[in-house]
């Protein structure tokens, strides 16, 4: 299987070549050049086994240049020696009215360890598969989940440096605490002055500037992403919807063959876009929805075929979805029409005049698998509460909103809601959902107030914070973001 840009340029790239490059030269991103396909008894195979096989076996149906030695290899690192709070790795919660799948019992209490566990062990591969001999810089942008996350996953690999931008006050008291105390010989984390979306475009000029690339390159050093962008941060997502439904035939809630639903709450397009490439294999889903936050920009595309980000942008209690660009619908859009012209001439109009539409036949067929819901804060708070009254089940305020559509559903037969964080991430907000008084109390206050309710434990990681050294203190305006990639790259900033 070979990887092409959703652009149309002439790459044609084996899978860790896509995963060492991250983003196509002509600003593309790389999708499989076929669609692997599987059956009912490939599925119904995954029934008994752990995770780690799980994914072993759908991630090999992608990365076919690599061995099952190095496949098994990747995959034991990313998910063994203890790094998950629990075996299952992404249990399914089977609560009385609905199915939870829970991503967020890696180190970092998000669902972005899935994939950023996992990605550092496919790239270091790569590097040696390939012969790479330069070091390469991941360069992030987060909303909030992925810094950590890929920071954590990053910290003291080899051959790899990893510098993340996140927008100065854009994020959780809990969130920015877990990056500004990260430790590592090869991190580097800055805020920027604006919101999620000046750190993401400036992340995308970045690798889109081939002078600034051929600078680096004099000096030995690859930029790389660990944004979903990057096709090994895509595809280890892919896994855990085919888990999720083996886990739905081993608990006896559905028969093989029976169509299953997802509710995903998501900003960026990567989280339910593993699921379209899940159904396009082969499982059977029935319904992928998106849930959004007041950032509603998806779900308004979802609705009308027109994506606009020239609106407001709102700082919500969910903020890992303050998102008004998200990349990874133009892989579902060249999946859709198959036909580069058109996504790049979309994406040229997005940055130009920040809309494009796609039109009706386009916009019937992404609704033929698609539909789209949004919950404000008032509405997400209200979700929080409701589901501790009735199940006592504490949802983070990203969960909140998945959780909300699903209320709305009127066919709510065989769904699972993708559940993204733990909510002593977001401990202020869920708190403040519960009718607790907050105030005058610091976060570490806030978490053991939240363990006494929840029925799960304060996640070791967050414990540590309190005790954690603050080290990285950098602030830019977006515009020096490039100046100090640079100067990080030469080893003048940590």
């Amino acid at each position: 299987m070979k990887y092409i840009s959703t652009r149309g340029n002439q790459q044609n790239l084996t899978s860790a070549e896509a995963i060492i490059k991250g983003l196509a030269d002509d600003g593309g991103l790389f999708v499989p050049d076929s669609m692997p396909k599987v059956d009912m008894a490939f599925i119904e195979g995954l029934r008994s086994l752990s995770y780690q096989e799980r994914a072993v076996k759908v991630l090999s149906q992608f990365l076919t240049d690599y061995t099952q030695e190095e496949i098994e290899g990747c995959v034991n690192r990313a998910y063994g020696n203890g790094k998950f709070d629990d075996e299952a790795i992404a249990p399914l919660n089977l609560l009385k009215d609905v199915s939870v799948l829970e991503l967020w019992h890696g180190p970092t209490s998000a669902f972005k360890d899935m994939a950023l566990q996992l990605l550092p062990q496919l790239l270091s591969t790569a590097l040696k598969k390939t012969g790479e001999k330069n070091e390469v810089l991941i360069l992030v942008a987060t909303s909030g989940d992925t810094g950590k996350a890929a920071l954590e996953g990053f910290k003291d690999v080899d051959q790899t440096k990893i510098m993340v931008f996140y927008p100065d006050n854009g994020v959780s008291r809990i969130q920015r605490l877990q990056m500004v105390t990260q430790e590592g010989g090869n991190v580097a984390v800055t805020a920027v002055k604006g919101n999620f979306d000046d750190a993401q475009s400036g992340v995308k000029a970045i690798f889109s500037d081939k002078a600034f690339n051929e600078e680096l390159k004099e000096k030995n050093v690859s930029l790389s992403s660990a944004n979903s962008i990057n096709w090994g941060r895509l595809v280890p997502q892919i896994v855990y919807y085919f888990s999720a439904y083996a886990d739905m035939l081993k608990a006896g809630r559905i028969k093989a063959g029976d169509e299953v639903s997802f509710i995903v709450p998501t900003g960026n397009f990567g989280n339910i876009l593993a699921g379209f490439y899940a159904k396009s294999m082969g499982l059977p889903v029935k319904k992928l929805i998106c849930a959004s936050n007041t950032n509603n920009v998806l779900t308004d595309f979802l609705n009308t075929g027109v994506y606009d980000r020239n609106r407001e942008f709102y700082k919500t209690i969910s903020p890992s979805m303050d998102i008004l660009i998200s990349s990874n619908l133009e892989r579902l859009l060249y999946h859709v029409t198959g036909d580069t012209s058109k996504v790049a001439g979309w994406m040229k109009e997005l940055a130009e005049t920040g809309r494009y539409d796609v039109g009706a036949e386009v916009l019937n067929k992404i609704k033929a698998i698609f539909s789209a819901d949004w919950s404000d804060d008032t509405a997400t708070k209200g979700m929080i509460s409701k589901e501790y009254n009735s199940e006592k089940y504490i949802p983070d305020p990203h969960t909140a909103v998945a959780w909300n559509a699903f209320c709305k559903q009127a066919d709510q037969k065989n769904t699972i809601v993708v559940s993204t964080a733990s909510p002593y991430k977001f401990n202020e907000s869920v708190l403040t959902a519960l009718g607790k008084d907050i105030e005058g109390k610091d976060e570490f206050q806030l978490l053991d107030e939240l363990a006494e309710i929840n029925s799960f434990a304060i996640p070791n990681g967050l414990a540590k914070l309190k005790t954690a050294i603050v080290s990285h203190k950098n602030v830019v305006e977006k515009d020096k973001m490039p100046k100090s990639v640079s100067e990080f790259a030469l080893n003048k900033i940590k």
